[in-house]
Formats: structure tokens, C-alpha cells, sequence
């Protein structure tokens, strides 16, 4: 097995990699299945005369944390199976992770972090394919993900690496209705131990792992050596498309809100999930919304954060700007929710600081994405909360004036009202019929917006502000 080490340089710089033949259009005539023509189009790039040349387009990502398992999952089976002694990790096993693409395109690249962990990351048998159901896949999807040409990545503590690019064959009409919503599945064998993993801990959707010491099983299109399931993501953190030049890319960053704590596991009603579906109906051209939340996010806080400090809400939302927003493809949007964090008993944040924060990361967002449209979103309610750090006068006064200073102070080129969306007058909490919570049941936390409150705050944004027309 061909395996292919990338050095990093300073934080997060790659200092050797091949991207591969980005221009490559032909199917992989390496990959362990091959489909049949008249199962599959074959992969083939636009030729419109006149036509800007398709984009790399960030089509899925999420905000890695860690290391696992520091975090705030929800509705998590039992890991110890699938993960018996966290500080090894995941050891010589493959996992298969699910996901919603939200542009699809005839090929694909995948990045892989490293970020929060401690030894040497080795990949190997990395496969895309499209889900069928559970851990099975459409027969004759999978195909065969190399990088530098190689069938398998190193990657340092600290570091990340991209893949080639990948034919997707089953992608080639890309606008295709029935493509809309259909799930990717990207398989990856971790080569020894992993040692502390990097994770995104509240994915809110089942993904697959075999049993430790069960080998490279990416290969392999049914479910038979996948028993386990999580409801977490590890090592990947996004997905990119080949996509028609100019396509928009709207990046949610926030906390819990964002991340969707009490929406519906697997049902993909986050609101930055609502968002896309509005777009899609209403752009008439591909539109990617991608999540950058991290469930216990704040923005002013932990001053310090890594492998031997780990915090459950992730770096802070300055730390992780570049990673998160910054670097991906074709970013022309962010809409920002941040704060409520920073204001509870856990955070005991000033309002200032929160403010400046949010000063400085408009700034740090415009400088490294030019023409970014920066949208702030107006923090909703946590009063009356049954947590324990939330739900406090002083909390809430310190989130009006934030709110205040969100839609007045000239900061954002855009606000969405999500306060407004789901405030009731009345109590100053929120609405009663947004409470109970959609993951598991139960009578929610009131700080939390179930599927119905997340619905309304993806109604409330005015569409203009992300589109430009």
C-alpha cells in the first residue's frame, strides 16, 4: 500500500501535497468497482462555449473539536465497543461516515484534520460512495479516493490533508432532482491506532464503524462489517464539489443553535438545513449551505485550547475562524449566531468582549474572504432555562444589548431576526410550542429551539441579504 506523508508548516500549512489532476474527467479506472454504462453517465465536465470553468464549491463541512471525547453529542449510542480506550482511539478499523452533500458535482475532494491529535493520523482504503440506506451503498457507487495518486495519507498532529479529486460517475447531471438530498457515505480505514481523535461530537446523523482490529473494509458496498453506529463525525471536516463557477457558499457559525441541539436526529431540520431547502427552491442555480456550528461554542472563550486542554464547546469562535470559515471553497456568505454561551455561568463573558470579538471576526472574515457578505444573527432566548449556567436576568440583559448592538451598529452588511422569530413577548423566553425537544423527546431545555422553532428562524431570513438580487 502506497501511503503518501504530508509535513505541515507553521499552523495548519501544507508544505507538501499533490492535489492531483484537478482537470481530470475520465472515470477511475482503478477502483475496485467499475460501472456499468448503463447504470452510470459517464463523468463529464462542462463545454458550454463562453462558460466560466467550474469551481472547487465547499459542499458539506463541520467544525472539528476534540479530542474525543470531550464534546456534547446527542442521542450517542454506547461507543465502547466501537471505541474501547479513547486515548488509543480508532484501532486498525474502518468507519463510514454519512453525510449531506448540499451541491452535488461529477467529482469530489475530501479534506481530512488532524488538528487535535497527538500521533501520526495514517489512512488508508478512503472511499466515496452514494448511501443506499444505513451502512449499505447504491451497488457500484464506491469509488476509490487516492492522494498525491496514493491509496493512502499521513497527517502530523496539527495537520490536514485533501484529496485528489474523485469521479463521482453517478453525479454527472449534478442538477438531477433526484440527486437533491441524497447522502454521501466517505469510508477510510485507520492504519494502526489512531491515538486521541479529532471529532465533530453532535452530528446529529447515524454513521457506521466496524469492530476495532477488522482491517480496510471501505471497499466493501454492504453493511455486514459495519455493527456499530455514532452519532459523531471524525477526521473529515469537509466535503468539496466540482461546481459551476460563482455558485454561492453560506457558511452558518455558531454554537448549539447552529450545531441544531433538539432537532430531529437524522433529519437533517437544523436551520441552516431549512436554509438550503429555501434556496434550493428558490435560487434556480446550485447553492451550498454548509454548518460551522460547535454545540457549547463561545466567542470570547477558552483562552487556551488543544489535545491536553479540551473544552466540550470547542475552540473559541476566533480560534477556529480560519479553519471553519476561512479556508473553505467559495465562501460568499457567513451568518453568524454566537453569544449566548459567553454570557452564561460557564462564560461570565462582558458584554464588550463579546462585542469586540464580534468586531474583530467581521474583520479577520472580510480581510481573508473578499466580497463576503457578513450577516448577524440576533441571539435568541434562553430565559427561564432548566439548565443550571443559563436561563438568568443577567444573561438575558447582556443578550438584548447584544442584540442591540447587532442590528444597530452598522457591524453586519445583513441581520437575520432569529430572536424576533421565536421570542414570546409575553414570558421573554421562548415560544411554548418551540420548546419540547425533537432529537429524543422529553420536555426540552428552553434554550434549545426544537424543529419548529429552528423552521422559523430559516423563514425569517430575508433571502436577498445571501443571494444579492
Amino acid at each position: 500500500m502506497n501511503r503518501r506523508t504530508f509535513a505541515m508548516g507553521g499552523t495548519g500549512m501544507l508544505l507538501a501535497a499533490s492535489a492531483g489532476p484537478a482537470g481530470a474527467t475520465g472515470p477511475d479506472t482503478s477502483a475496485p468497482n467499475t460501472f456499468a454504462p448503463d447504470t452510470f453517465a459517464q463523468v463529464t465536465a462542462p463545454t458550454t462555449p463562453g462558460a466560466a470553468a467550474p469551481r472547487w464549491a465547499t459542499s458539506w463541512a463541520t467544525s472539528v473539536q476534540g479530542p474525543y471525547p470531550t464534546g456534547n453529542p446527542s442521542a450517542q449510542p454506547d461507543q465502547r465497543f466501537a471505541f474501547p480506550e479513547p486515548a488509543e482511539g480508532a484501532r486498525d478499523q474502518t468507519l463510514r461516515l454519512v453525510l449531506r452533500p448540499t451541491v452535488w458535482g461529477p467529482q469530489a475532494r475530501l479534506r481530512f484534520s488532524n488538528a487535535f491529535g497527538t500521533r501520526p493520523l495514517a489512512l488508508d482504503g478512503v472511499h466515496a460512495g452514494l448511501q443506499l440506506g444505513g451502512a449499505s451503498l447504491v451497488p457500484g457507487s464506491n469509488r476509490l479516493v487516492r492522494f498525491g495518486g496514493r491509496e493512502g495519507v499521513t497527517i502530523p498532529p496539527g495537520g490536514q490533508a485533501w484529496s485528489d479529486p474523485v469521479d463521482l460517475p453517478f453525479a454527472a447531471n449534478p442538477a438531477a432532482p433526484l440527486l437533491a438530498g441524497r447522502k454521501l457515505a466517505v469510508s477510510f480505514h485507520v492504519v494502526g491506532a489512531s491515538g486521541p481523535m479529532t471529532w465533530h461530537a453532535k452530528a446529529l446523523q447515524t454513521s457506521y464503524a466496524t469492530a476495532p482490529g477488522a482491517g480496510a473494509r471501505g471497499a466493501e458496498e454492504g453493511e455486514q462489517s459495519f455493527p456499530f453506529s455514532t452519532a459523531s463525525w471524525f477526521f473529515l471536516d469537509a466535503v468539496d464539489m466540482m461546481a459551476p463557477a460563482g455558485t454561492p457558499v453560506i457558511v452558518g457559525f455558531g454554537d448549539s443553535i447552529t450545531d441544531g441541539t433538539a432537532s430531529t436526529m437524522n433529519g437533517d431540520d437544523r436551520w441552516p438545513d431549512v436554509l438550503w431547502r429555501r434556496l434550493l427552491a428558490h435560487a434556480g442555480r446550485p447553492v451550498a449551505v454548509v454548518n460551522a456550528g460547535i454545540g457549547g461554542n463561545q466567542m470570547a472563550g477558552p483562552a487556551n485550547y488543544g489535545p491536553s486542554s479540551p473544552f466540550p464547546g470547542g475552540p473559541s469562535a476566533l480560534m477556529r475562524l480560519e479553519r471553519d470559515v476561512i479556508s473553505l471553497s467559495g465562501v460568499t456568505a457567513v451568518i453568524w449566531l454566537e453569544g449566548i454561551n459567553d454570557f452564561s455561568r460557564n462564560g461570565n463573558a462582558t458584554l464588550e468582549a463579546v462585542r469586540s470579538g464580534m468586531q474583530q471576526g467581521v474583520k479577520r472574515l472580510r480581510e481573508g474572504i473578499p466580497g463576503v457578505r457578513v450577516i448577524g444573527a440576533t441571539v435568541t432566548s434562553a430565559l427561564g432555562s432548566s439548565s443550571a449556567a443559563h436561563g438568568h436576568a443577567e444573561q438575558d440583559e447582556k443578550r438584548r444589548a447584544l442584540n442591540d448592538f447587532i442590528r444597530d451598529s452598522g457591524t453586519f452588511d445583513g441581520v437575520a431576526d432569529f430572536d424576533a422569530a421565536v421570542l414570546d413577548e409575553a414570558s421573554g423566553g421562548l415560544r411554548a410550542e418551540m420548546v419540547p425537544e425533537s432529537t429524543t423527546g422529553g420536555p426540552g431545555d428552553k434554550l434549545h429551539p426544537n424543529r419548529a422553532g429552528y423552521l422559523a428562524m430559516a423563514n425569517s431570513i430575508d433571502l436577498r441579504m445571501l443571494l444579492g438580487r
